[in-house]
């Protein structure tokens, strides 16, 4: 580290004054509290939650003043402090066929049991700066309510037979690993890639995501539902016999409806893709649910061709702290291994001056 340089360690306590100053900003304006984050700044705050992998927007809040909005600042900060935390157990598989959506939609069906429900997004508005008010108008109810039961497409599908079963009727359903504790083994089950992907960059995900739109990958997708909302969580608790309400948690789901497959002894059918992410992540899950159907190449007989359905590649590069990690410590001092460099290069190319000198006065010789 820098400490080593003289001067060093007296840089660095500037350093982290003068950071502190700039984060700060204007002391004439108020300082941004944590409440005005967690609920003004919720889809950031998602994204810290997720690729922290830690469910707690006061905390994301906070990460993300500190950092001074650097994502993967906040991402890090949110995963060092998730370290410390004690493990009491696990909750039971969140229920999200019985989630009550804020937001609901499809994009394979006009007319859906229970309706589609618009909620909150982005997706209607015009891409314009809009004037600064201090408070905008109370909506205190959907424009599009729900008309009745939601099941979800996928369901619906299934029921027909017309997609793949969620799971095979002689599968088995094995306790899946846990990525912040065990070492990552490839190849990963499905439920372990699930794992990685809703810790991964969103960025990186968007990217691959869409590159099996495009072709790299065989997906040819369609939105199948899209989910918004909060569900419950429930914890096991083996001491008392029954489940514990711990609360409840907004999620974004995505159900991907993709490409069919079949064979002599299978007719056609579609086949799923699958995302979930915390807090409104729809980006997120979407990317997810392109990449889960891609991995899933092995499971179909298709060959793997493209880096969205390559395993390794994708979780080995999604995770975005050993990415910062890696690529930052660029930064960090290399003065003995840079010397070194330095002074191979300068012999090789004293070698090749020599080498040329030679021919050169082998060819004067010769003339």
């Amino acid at each position: 580290m820098y400490v080593a340089v003289k001067g060093g360690e007296k840089a660095i306590a500037n350093a982290h004054a003068l950071l502190a100053q700039e984060g700060r900003g204007d002391p004439g304006t108020p300082r941004i509290a944590v409440d005005a984050v967690a609920g003004q700044l919720a889809v950031l705050v998602a994204r810290v939650m997720n690729e922290g992998s830690l469910y707690d927007p006061e905390l994301a809040a906070r990460a993300v003043l500190q950092a001074q909005g650097d994502v993967l600042e906040a991402v890090t900060l949110v995963r060092s402090y998730r370290t410390t935390l004690p493990r009491f157990g696990y909750t039971l598989p969140l229920d999200t066929a019985t989630l009550p959506p804020q937001r609901r939609i499809s994009a394979t069906f006009k007319d859906l049991p229970g309706g589609q429900q618009l909620g909150v997004t982005f997706d209607y508005t015009h891409r314009l700066f809009a004037e600064a008010t201090t408070d905008g108008p109370v909506v205190t109810a959907s424009a599009a309510e729900p008309s009745g039961p939601m099941p979800r497409v996928n369901d619906l599908l299934g029921d027909a037979s017309l997609i793949e079963p969620e799971r095979s009727p002689d599968s088995t359903d094995p306790e899946p690993a846990d990525l912040t504790r065990d070492p990552t083994m490839f190849p990963m089950s499905r439920a372990e890639r699930l794992q990685a992907l809703a810790r991964g960059d969103e960025g990186f995900l968007l990217a691959l995501g869409y590159s099996t739109q495009r072709g790299f990958g065989r997906t040819h997708p369609f939105a199948g539902e899209v989910r918004v909302g909060e569900v419950e969580v429930e914890f096991d608790a083996p001491e008392l016999g029954f489940a514990v309400p711990l609360g409840r948690v907004e999620v974004t789901e995505c159900q991907m409806i993709n490409q069919f497959t079949g064979s002599a002894d299978k007719p056609a059918q579609f086949t799923r893709g699958y995302g979930l992410a915390f807090g409104r992540s729809e980006r997120k899950a979407m990317s997810m649910s392109l990449l889960d159907r891609a991995l899933r190449a092995d499971e179909f007989g298709e060959r793997r061709e493209a880096p969205a359905q390559d395993e390794e590649f994708v979780v080995s590069h999604s995770d975005n702290v050993q990415a910062t990690g890696f690529v930052e410590h660029l930064k960090l001092p290399h003065y003995v291994d840079f010397q070194a460099e330095l002074g191979l290069v300068r012999r090789l190319r004293h070698e090749h001056e020599e080498r040329a000198a030679a021919v050169a006065e082998t060819e004067e010789v010769r003339a």
